[in-house]
């Protein structure tokens, strides 16, 4: 069983920056995920690190802004977000589970979930 916990989101104005946590227990050397939803719309993935960090993957519209990360030490992955846009305003969940790299953006295959941190961008 693993608990996920995020932290981080938060106010800040367009082009700022936040840095998101997603603290996690138990059994932790798992594949992670960030991903992104907006009530009444499909859970949007955002990005992936697999067990050891040596991998990542992006979406096209956080390609070059975001960067994910991973500290195994303190069981806890990282969102950088920087040029932050009105549209990246919404609720950020983590995840984590036994992926297969080639299904990283796929939510379904994530077996574990946070509650989830707003951000909120204003323009």
């Amino acid at each position: 069983q693993v608990q996920l916990v995020e932290s981080g989101g938060g106010l800040v104005q367009a082009g700022g920056s936040l840095r998101l946590s997603c603290a996690a227990s138990g059994r932790t050397l798992y594949s992670m995920g960030w991903f992104r939803q907006t009530p009444g719309k499909e859970r949007e993935f955002v990005a992936a690190i697999n067990w050891n960090g040596g991998s990542t993957s992006y979406a096209d519209s956080v390609k070059g802004r975001f960067t994910i990360s991973r500290d195994n030490a303190k069981n806890t992955m990282y969102l950088q977000m920087n040029s932050l846009k009105p549209d990246d305003t919404t609720v950020y969940y983590c995840a984590a589970g036994g992926v297969p790299w080639a299904l990283v953006g796929t939510s379904g295959q994530y077996n574990y979930w946070g509650q989830g941190t707003q951000v909120t961008v204003s323009s």
